[in-house]
């Protein structure tokens, strides 16, 4: 047993399933000098109004806040190389479709992931797992989607199965072979999507590599229909849909998401209103991105209106070597707080239960319940305003995952 005792503010969602609308902020409780305790790796109670139980082997909170570990539904964890010369384009004007066009982007990221080993991609993503571990992460979304062939996304799949086994890390995978058209398939994303889904996806079916198929839905990408045969495919095996949608054009993404089902659609800078109300529709989860925002001086996606829709949002890094080369979840809060206007209960709901239902796992991680997994945070900090006020500073205190004091 583990007893943390004297927590000045436990906050939490509660629940098994995304807060969406009012309750994105009103679900969230706040329990005033409360306890928690841990039995293996389970929560087994929690207590208000000072009680706890004796315990022998006890960690003093000394009045900080508790939260939930957090989760960080969209990342592209597994890439070779970094894409650090391309700065000085972006600086004179070049947009993200003009320097993949160029071959540059996740063309450049596909070559060194493909030149790199499975040691190696291996080696890399756990140096930044232990970084958002860190910082207060304690479950992470993975997508393939640098290898853009058979052999190498199934390496990145292959990579990610390593890392819950061996490195013993959470991390949920998600293949997105459709992140871009491959050299060997330019001019013909048509065949190259017919090539995913009788070539490649059938062999991650068989090896079990994958929980969520994902596609870039966008201009000069692929198409809805393209996006949708994906997605249809992915389906038909068994795996949930996401997909990324209107984070340049609005070409009807989101309105494909909320359609098929899908459990999340990302980025969304430049949704429409049609796409907010399919995705309500179809309770398909906001995962926002507003790093990406930051980095590329791009508008920061509408966060407000999709609260107001009743479309439950979740906030992500989308840590990646060239539109978000940060892995930093707390800085995303802050962006959320600041620039999304939303209330710190809601950012708490986005980067925990929300993102947990988002990749799956909202009936074990995201809330601080008798029965979830004890993955928790001691905040140096007394309460949520003051963890999403703080910026650039890293506030957890004391991480557990699984039971386990890990920071």
């Amino acid at each position: 047993m583990l007893l943390i005792k004297n927590i000045g503010m436990l906050a939490t969602a509660e629940g098994k399933a995304p807060l969406r609308g009012r309750d994105q902020h009103e679900g969230v409780r706040i329990i005033r000098d409360a306890a928690v305790l841990i039995n293996g790796d389970t929560i087994q109670a929690v207590y208000e109004n000072g009680e706890a139980p004796a315990c022998d082997n006890v960690i003093d909170a000394k009045g900080s806040l508790v939260t939930a570990g957090l989760v960080d539904a969209h990342t592209h964890l597994i890439f070779g190389g970094w894409r650090q010369h391309e700065v000085p384009l972006k600086l004179r004007g070049a947009g993200y479709l003009e320097i993949l066009q160029a071959g540059g982007g996740i063309l450049n990221t596909l070559t060194a992931t493909r030149k790199a080993s499975e040691d190696e991609l291996y080696g890399r993503a756990a140096k930044a797992l232990d970084e958002m571990l860190d910082h207060g992460v304690t479950t992470v979304e993975a997508k393939s989607g640098y290898g853009l062939n058979v052999e190498d996304e199934l390496k990145q799949l292959r990579v990610i199965r390593r890392l819950n086994t061996e490195g013993g890390f959470s991390v949920v995978p998600t293949f997105m072979a459709a992140h871009a058209v491959p050299p060997e398939f330019k001019g013909d994303p048509d065949g190259y999507i017919e090539f995913i889904c009788t070539k490649i996806l059938p062999k991650v079916a068989d090896d079990e590599l994958c929980e969520f198929v994902d596609v870039f839905c966008e201009t000069g990408v692929f198409d809805v229909e393209q996006s949708r045969k994906m997605l249809t495919y992915a389906q038909a095996y068994g795996f949930k849909a996401k997909i990324h949608a209107d984070e340049i054009d609005a070409i009807g993404g989101s309105v494909l998401a909320g359609e098929i089902g899908a459990v999340s659609a990302e980025h969304l800078i430049a949704v429409d209103d049609a796409g907010i109300a399919s995705m309500a529709r179809g309770g398909t989860t906001a995962c926002l991105l507003p790093g990406t925002s930051l980095y590329l001086g791009k508008d920061f996606a509408p966060a407000r209106k999709f609260i107001e829709a009743g479309v439950p949002v979740a906030v992500c890094t989308d840590f990646n070597p060239g539109s978000c080369p940060s892995d930093n979840l707390q800085l995303c809060m802050n962006l959320a707080y600041l620039r999304y206007r939303m209330t710190p209960e809601e950012v708490l709901s986005a980067v925990t239960l929300n993102a947990a239902c988002a990749i799956g796992r909202g009936e074990t991680v995201g809330s601080v319940e008798p029965g979830k997994q004890a993955d928790l945070v001691i905040w140096d900090a007394p309460d949520l305003d003051y963890l999403v006020y703080r910026m650039g500073s890293n506030l957890a205190s004391v991480v557990i995952r699984k039971g386990e004091i890990v920071k």
